[in-house]
């Protein structure tokens, strides 16, 4: 192993080694474990026996791992390890870059495109980003592409060039050449071992690991009351959307339904063939959807005190719900605001069938794709005329035109790599954007777990017995998880507020 030249990251060996010993999940995803005698690296829950300390190297990142010398254990798979929280006692910058990567968002290798599009140069991105997961960007997206091609070969019926290209190679023979060389294995007899058929399949099946506990239900009842008719469907314990995304100046579109495996801590994501060409950025935004990279012992921990609050619900395995489209939640946050959530998903289920595309899936209840903000710019003028007939209002309707041609245009990136304080600023800029809006979309599109929404209705009813001052020191000691605070505080809420009631939130001026 050559992993002597590579800069050693602040990592506790014993307490590593603890962790392992002790198969503990909360770790899962936070540090890799190499072992010198085997060459093999693996994630802290493997089953193997435990290697001696004297073995083991320890490691911040897959990508780092393999950096030095290492390849990925066939038994844990690293590959469906769950990645790190958006917020952490790092660099927001090398998370924000590792997001975009993960999106698969990196052409052509380009750093100074992607340090351009963070504001920082190129010099100050590698820093972090080697400083946090110790390897370069690029050495970061090639292990990306090579654990979910590795991924699609053990657990789908994709041929080895369709793996490779849905994870991004543009080139089989470079795929070979770098898979081979990585892991001392050709992508066939991976496939060979797996026992799965060499052939193409319609829909692929991949798991995504969180840290538990998941409270599974009570985010899939958060996700249904919101759900856009035609679009999205929370049926029988599944989770199904349709999807529309951009690649290459063409439109790829398809459905997938999400389904949750708790013997295996994770979550079952079948997407349909047609996705396939963005199957990286599809499965990014699944992970941020079902927030999947969460740290459930630390938010639990510092929201202790929210028992008192709102006691009897339970906080364990608490989740952020995010979004898979920001756009069309961002529009979906408009259309709500001060009338009940079942007008708001009516409404927003009438652009899609009025402005959307028509999609076949297998799912009764899911037909048509949410219209774009390119869609939206397209529209004849004026757009209260052609909104109106649906039942949003002249200064709604003006809104989501302004939204639409900020994201358009794309002076307004609405992701989890996109810098909150640089959007929530773009966002109030905007007509009918105040900070009750632009801060849910910093929770949901961005994924920004620090977010109080104090102003919220839900929330204030949730906290009116307490005086003022005692609900400020409550907040401040839930930072850095005051979006998780706030979701629990509605989640409170919930039994006593049914399908009648107003959209947590309040009117925008």
């Amino acid at each position: 192993m050559n992993d002597v030249t590579l800069p050693r990251l602040p990592l506790d060996r014993a307490a590593c080694h603890a962790a392992m010993a002790a198969h503990d999940a909360r770790f899962d995803g936070r540090f890799f474990c190499g072992v010198s005698s085997t060459g093999i690296y693996c994630r802290p829950i493997c089953r193997v026996k435990l290697p001696k300390l004297e073995n083991c190297a320890f490691f911040p990142s897959a990508a780092a791992a393999e950096a030095a010398g290492y390849r990925p254990c066939l038994r844990c798979r690293p590959e469906l390890a769950p990645g790190l929280a958006p917020v952490d006692a790092v660099a927001r910058t090398a998370r924000r870059a590792a997001a975009a990567i993960e999106e698969d968002c990196l052409p052509d290798g380009s750093i100074a495109l992607l340090a351009a599009t963070l504001g920082v140069s190129d010099r100050h991105l590698r820093r972090v980003f080697l400083a946090r997961y110790g390897v370069a960007p690029v050495q970061y997206l090639q292990t990306q592409r090579l654990l979910l091609a590795k991924n699609l070969l053990t657990d789908t019926r994709l041929t080895v060039t369709e793996a490779a290209m849905a994870a991004g190679f543009g080139s089989i023979r470079r795929f070979n050449h770098t898979f081979k060389e990585k892991y001392r294995l050709t992508p066939g007899s991976i496939r060979k071992e797996s026992g799965a058929p060499a052939s193409g399949n319609d829909a692929v099946t991949l798991l995504l690991a969180y840290r538990p506990p998941y409270a599974w239900d009570r985010l899939l009842a958060f996700l249904s009351a919101r759900a856009v008719p035609k679009v999205e469907a929370v049926t029988g314990g599944f989770y199904r959307r349709t999807a529309a995304l951009g690649k290459d100046g063409r439109l790829v579109t398809g459905w997938i339904q999400v389904a949750h495996r708790p013997e295996r801590n994770a979550l079952a994501v079948t997407v349909a063939g047609s996705l396939l060409p963005v199957l990286p950025a599809v499965l990014a935004r699944i992970r941020h959807l079902f927030d999947l990279n969460c740290e459930p012992a630390a938010v639990e921990q510092k929201l202790a005190t929210l028992a008192a609050v709102a006691p009897g619900l339970p906080l364990p395995g608490i989740r952020l719900p995010g979004c898979f489209d920001p756009f069309e939640m961002a529009v979906r946050a408009v259309l709500g605001q001060q009338i009940t959530v079942r007008a708001a998903g009516t409404l927003a289920a009438r652009m899609a069938e009025s402005f959307g595309g028509a999609i076949a899936t297998p799912f009764a209840e899911l037909s048509r794709t949410f219209p774009s903000a390119a869609e939206i710019c397209a529209l004849p003028f004026p757009i209260e005329d052609r909104l109106g007939p649906l039942g949003v209002i002249g200064s709604r309707a003006r809104s989501i035109l302004a939204l639409a041609k900020e994201v358009a245009g794309g002076r307004l990136p609405l992701s989890p790599s996109s810098d909150r304080a640089e959007t929530s600023a773009r966002l109030r800029a905007l007509p009918g954007f105040g900070p009750w809006t632009a801060d849910y979309l910093a929770m949901r599109a961005l994924g920004w777990p620090d977010t109080f929404l104090e102003g919220d209705c839900g929330v204030k009813k949730a906290l009116s017995r307490l005086p003022a001052e005692e609900v400020r020191a409550l907040q401040a000691g839930w930072s850095p998880w005051r979006s998780y605070a706030t979701v629990t505080l509605w989640e409170s809420l919930r039994q006593s507020v049914k399908n009648g009631s107003k959209e947590p939130g309040r009117k925008e001026k």
